[in-house]
């Protein structure tokens, strides 16, 4: 396998439904060395730390079931290195309920090779240093902050995600917003890792193409109450508001329409974090109409017709499928690296993964895939999520922003799908 070996320039240029980031870089390929490392005892085995409670927990459902299919079709597929893949879960909650620490202690010493998870960025941050220092790989399937290609974590090392950068949604947002004639733009975050991180680069881009911030709010991730920063919002007197939010929508929505600023009166516009389900049938609903006219964008793709029916097969409950396509990849990737190492330990998993996305035959499925690694073909594998392609740094450099709009009902359909390298 040859490993890409690429560093980037974020400089970002809108065209013809398609956003560039450009890049550059050495343009040399390496050999992997993953017959150099360790060998594993054998067994692949999958953890997830995935939200089961908290914040993000209405995104727990897609990504586990993502996840639970993968594991499904590699084991009807013959396994990894011959034996079945065993999957343990965990839950990785939320910043304030601080549980993933010991629950990723569980996963380490299940002997888990690889983790799926987390899908804060910021409850990532907390367990990244003790899953990478356990030599296991950790790769998210939602992870947006530019934090991961940032020092101390700006080198090759353990750590994937299938998400890409805030540096391509904040991008895609701010054209949005001009594409939407938005001149005086008001944005209100959490203030984390992925709050204060995707409003600095929704700011750039507004800025770069001259429209104005008008005013920029952020908040404490335990906030209970917002009317400061709502107030802020209304005085600013705004002609859109982005809002950067998790599950605390719920309360700011209310809290804006009371204001006079609601959806209905003031465009809104929400991101990945809060581009939820708020119908009666959601799990998290509000009033009928109240997100009506709407904008969200969600990285990745829809999820094809195909893919929904067989992760309904898995959990029939499910009503929502946020990136689910990126759990189901980061698991497919990471077990077709342990076919492509000959070992399942993490170190030769990591080693592999940059191969195995990019520059070979192109394929989907795990069986397809790893038949082609059994014949000893280079591969590319290209995801439900997108093309992946990762860069040294573990995230990828092409995916695609879902652009969405919210109805009556409180439910949101795709209206197109942006494309970019990063």
């Amino acid at each position: 396998m040859k490993q890409s070996k690429t560093g980037f320039r974020l400089a970002a240029v809108a065209c013809a439904g398609a956003l560039v980031l450009a890049a550059c870089g050495s343009g040399e390929k390496e050999e992997n060395k993953a017959e150099d490392v360790a060998k594993g005892d054998g067994e692949f085995v999958v953890g997830s730390l995935l939200p089961q409670t908290g914040s993000l927990a209405f995104l727990g459902p897609p990504e586990i079931a993502g996840v639970n299919l993968a594991v499904k079709e590699i084991n009807d597929a013959g396994g990894v290195l011959g034996k079945p893949v065993r999957h343990v879960d965990a839950d990785s909650g939320d910043a304030k309920s601080a549980i993933a620490p010991a629950e990723t202690d569980k996963l380490l010493k299940a002997k888990a090779d690889v983790i799926v998870g987390a899908a804060s960025s910021g409850v990532s941050l907390t367990v990244i240093d003790k899953i990478l220092e356990a030599g296991t790989v950790m790769i998210s399937p939602a992870n947006t902050s530019t934090a991961f290609d940032e020092k101390p974590y700006d080198k090759p090392d353990l750590y994937f995600r299938t998400a890409p950068s805030d540096v391509l949604q904040g991008a895609v947002l701010a054209n949005l917003l001009i594409e939407d004639g938005r001149k005086n733009v008001a944005i209100m975050a959490r203030q984390d890792s992925y709050g204060q991180v995707l409003a600095e680069q929704v700011e750039k881009g507004l800025e770069e193409a001259g429209s104005k911030v008008a005013v920029k709010t952020l908040y404490s991730e335990e906030a209970k109450n917002f009317d400061t920063e709502i107030s802020k919002v209304a005085a600013a007197k705004p002609d859109a508001l982005v809002l950067i939010a998790f599950d605390e929508t719920l309360k700011i929505v209310p809290a804006l329409v009371a204001e006079g600023i609601g959806p209905k009166d003031l465009p809104a516009y929400f991101v990945d974090g809060n581009t939820a389900n708020y119908s009666k049938d959601g799990g998290t609903p509000l009033p009928e109409g109240m997100v009506e006219g709407v904008k969200g964008t969600v990285p990745g793709v829809a999820a094809p017709d195909g893919f929904q029916k067989r992760l309904l097969e898995v959990d029939p409950k499910l009503n929502d499928f946020t990136y689910a396509a990126e759990a189901y990849d980061a698991t497919i990737l990471t077990a077709l690296a342990a076919v492509a190492a000959k070992n399942e330990s993490g170190e030769a998993i990591a080693l592999e993964l940059p191969g195995i996305s990019q520059g070979g035959t192109k394929c989907t499925g795990f069986k397809e895939c790893a038949d082609l690694l059994e014949k000893g073909e280079d591969i590319d594998y290209d995801g439900l999520s997108g093309p992946i392609a990762f860069s040294d740094l573990g995230s990828p450099t092409e995916a695609s922003i879902g652009i969405y709009l919210y109805g009556k009902d409180n439910t949101n359909k795709a209206v197109k799908f942006i494309s970019g390298k990063i």
